[in-house]
């Protein structure tokens, strides 16, 4: 367990359903709190503006919606965030090109290290 990972809230937005529950195992596997979830793009937009949080994993593509601006939004408020997708070749826009991009299908030390990069911690 990353001692650096333990006890962050993380939001989850992703819109397949076993994904976010995957995710929420392993999140609470490493010590991580899932302070939320969003599986439709007006809530991800409501929550990314008012929900309390250390860091968000962000599905690319949301329902056929990018989240790059609910990525604008995390940056304005100075949270961490993490891409994750299931297309390989997704275009990253620039200002988001240093955030860490989680590549579906996932293991868990996968998930690790893409939160640790994204809040500056040691994996």
């Amino acid at each position: 367990m990353n001692n650096g990972l333990v006890g962050r809230r993380v939001f989850i937005v992703e819109d397949e359903s076993m994904i976010t529950m995957l995710l929420q195992d392993n999140l609470e596997d490493i010590g991580c709190e899932v302070a939320g979830t969003a599986f439709r793009y007006p809530d991800a937009l409501a929550k990314s503006k008012s929900l309390s949080f250390d860091i968000a994993i962000l599905d690319v593509n949301l329902n056929g919606h990018f989240t790059f601006p609910i990525a604008d939004i995390l940056t304005e408020r100075g949270l961490a965030f993490v891409f994750s997708t299931g297309y390989g070749g997704t275009r990253i826009p620039a200002p988001f090109q240093k955030a860490p991009v989680l590549q579906k299908p996932f293991q868990r030390q996968d998930l690790e290290r893409a939160l640790c990069a994204a809040l500056g911690v040691q994996a």
